[in-house]
């Protein structure tokens, strides 16, 4: 090719595979100024016009923006520092539009209402800080001024809501029912009566701590009495209540007497609430993490055979 041959509108066009339009566009927009005009008056481009022209055109392929592209062809600002600076602005959109599927998905297997549609594509837009500032709000106000269980409130806190980029479905709607479970007033006032007593227990002397094992015994000694069919309130059960109890009091260094069954059931129909094992299984699906199993029927069985 020629470097000193001009070319028309027409050429570029045809050169370029643009359309005339096209290429007057970007002529009249400055992008690509004429080199120089012919005796009838007409634009004339050389080689370095079209070699500018091939580069918008392909600028503008990979969507940035006019005044951006004529930073690029004026050299104030470099191709691979646009790249990178266009390449995390799509990364953002791209986590949009990935959060909004999962929206949308998840509103067609809920049948969701308009409200219900609007409140879950708000909560899901909220940023991963407005996320955890919202489930922080939840823990100061239920458990901020008081001196509960400070392992307990350690764990809350770190527990925190880390919605992926890609979220399925069942994890944008995991995240706004958690949401909207840390906003609802009353759970709120459930969650708050099982820290005072937590802050009873401590005031008392109790600094015993988390107690995953006792849990875990508990379940697996209730799971023998379910698996057996042993109501709560029959005499069958006794054995099964008189092996929890014992091992509570151990646990807790009291006394197994009429006293400490008492906390005991106490201390089970304040953390009855059926939200709070709601909760820890939403931020499981949120995260990714293993679901727990169900303690509600194994608490629930034993509560009722205390009452007994």
């Amino acid at each position: 090719m020629n470097g000193d041959a001009l070319y028309s509108i027409g050429d570029l066009a045809r050169r370029t595979g643009l359309t005339v339009k096209t290429v007057r566009f970007y002529s009249d927009s400055g992008i690509v100024p004429p080199t120089d005009r012919s005796p009838a008056g007409y634009r004339l481009y050389d080689i370095d016009a079209l070699t500018r022209l091939d580069l918008a055109r392909t600028l503008r392929d990979l969507g940035l923006d006019l005044a951006t592209v004529r930073r690029v062809l004026d050299r104030e600002a470099s191709v691979p520092e646009v790249a990178a600076a266009h390449a995390d602005a799509l990364d953002v959109q791209i986590r949009t539009l990935r959060l909004r599927r999962a929206v949308l998905r998840a509103v067609a297997r809920r049948g969701a209402t308009h409200r219900e549609t609007a409140l879950m594509h708000r909560l899901a837009k909220l940023s991963e800080d407005e996320r955890h500032r919202l489930v922080h709000e939840f823990i100061d106000d239920t458990f901020g001024d008081l001196d509960a269980n400070p392992e307990f409130v350690a764990m809350m806190r770190s527990a925190m809501p880390e919605l992926p980029d890609d979220p399925t479905s069942e994890q944008a709607e995991a995240w706004v029912e958690l949401a909207e479970l840390c906003q609802d007033p009353d759970f709120r006032a459930s969650v708050r009566r099982m820290a005072e007593f937590q802050a009873a227990d401590r005031s008392g002397g109790d600094t015993t701590g988390l107690h995953h094992d006792l849990t875990e015994a508990v379940r697996a000694r209730v799971g023998e009495a379910l698996a057996a069919g042993v109501l709560p309130a029959s005499a069958l059960a006794a054995p099964f209540t008189d092996s929890l109890t014992a091992l509570y009091a151990h646990a807790f260094e009291r006394a197994d007497d009429g006293d400490l069954r008492r906390w005991l059931l106490a201390r089970l129909e304040v953390a009855s609430d059926p939200r709070a094992e709601r909760y820890w299984q939403l931020l499981s699906v949120i995260n990714g993490w293993p679901v727990p199993p169900a303690l509600a029927p194994v608490f629930t069985w034993f509560t009722a055979a205390l009452r007994t």
